[in-house]
């Protein structure tokens, strides 16, 4: 039976090793949706473990839910905010296409806010014509410019010169280019995000790296830096690549790695739990559901509160 949902999104977030991507596959299931990837690592292909690409999640009562944004760059490619935008109304069309329920799944806010702010993200080239013509005017007379051309809502953008000349060149961009910048949607949207306490999710965290490890995550890594991918570039990927590369090449030994992996994976929670935080002062509503629950439990009370 197909249960239908008033909301373009719904939104199933949290920090990393909370379950995301398999209550994803189940509300998927539910409202007979699909997926939409939220995670900027799952964009690259052959970075399977150390990104957490969980495929056997996707699979709900024999089926396999269709996902999107998963394998969609090679590894070694530098993709972007701007970038999943596009690749995200594209994703968002075909489901809608099928008049299937969209279902965004990860833990990537930056990824996510995008997507519900409603702001279309442009990539601005920069204009050394533009910046040759300005680079007499003062600094004032440089924000008083600004301000004839957008409202000046904090200070971000004139906090340092680079950040003002910077803000002068998108807006002057989007001037020239009005016909080509498509505003970004207003989609309607309702955001879940699963927590547990920081003592659980630390064990959590520490018992999925050891899974990890046990399934090949090194052997994943070798074999990128084997296929061509740069050092600097996986090392940029952060977390297990970075620790796992420098392991590979003999700058640290392995108990060390596996510690410091460790360490920033449990650094990397919380810097997800700040980022949602702040999505809530700016006034984005997240219902909270407690890790500990059932997959059945989460998923009714889901349901429950779309029905609401």
């Amino acid at each position: 039976m197909n249960h239908s949902c008033p909301f373009d999104l719904i939104v199933i977030t949290g920090p990393t090793a909370t379950g995301k991507t398999r209550l994803a596959a189940l509300v998927a299931d539910h409202y007979d949706g699909e997926i939409i990837s939220a995670d900027s690592r799952q964009v690259y292909r052959n970075m399977d473990i150390g990104s957490g690409k969980d495929v056997d999640d996707y699979t709900v009562n024999g089926k396999t839910i269709p996902y999107h944004l998963i394998d969609i760059r090679d590894a070694g490619y530098e993709y972007n905010v701007y970038e999943y935008q596009n690749d995200f109304l594209e994703a968002l069309d075909s489901i809608k296409q099928k008049q299937k329920q969209a279902v965004v799944c990860g833990g990537t806010g930056l990824y996510i806010e995008s997507v519900l702010s409603g702001r279309r993200i442009i990539e601005v080239p920069k204009s050394l014509e533009l910046r040759k013509e300005i680079e007499e005017y003062s600094y004032p007379e440089l924000i008083e410019m600004l301000g004839s051309m957008k409202k000046l809502h904090n200070t971000t953008d004139t906090s340092d010169y680079d950040r003002l000349i910077r803000a002068i060149e998108i807006e002057k961009y989007k001037e020239q280019n009005k016909e080509y910048i498509k505003e970004f949607p207003k989609l309607s949207y309702i955001i879940f995000a699963i927590y547990f306490e920081r003592k659980v999710l630390r064990e959590r965290i520490t018992e999925r790296l050891k899974k990890r490890l046990e399934e090949g995550m090194i052997e994943e890594v070798e074999n990128l830096l084997n296929s061509g991918v740069r050092l600097e570039r996986l090392k940029y990927y952060g977390l297990e690549y970075r620790f796992i590369t420098e392991y590979l090449m003999g700058e640290v030994d392995y108990d060390s790695m596996v510690d410091m992996l460790n360490t920033v994976i449990h650094q990397f929670a919380k810097r997800q739990m700040t980022w949602f935080r702040r999505m809530e002062r700016q006034g984005y509503k997240i219902h909270w559901l407690d890790g500990q629950m059932s997959e059945k439990e989460k998923l009714s009370e889901i349901t429950a509160v779309i029905n609401s």
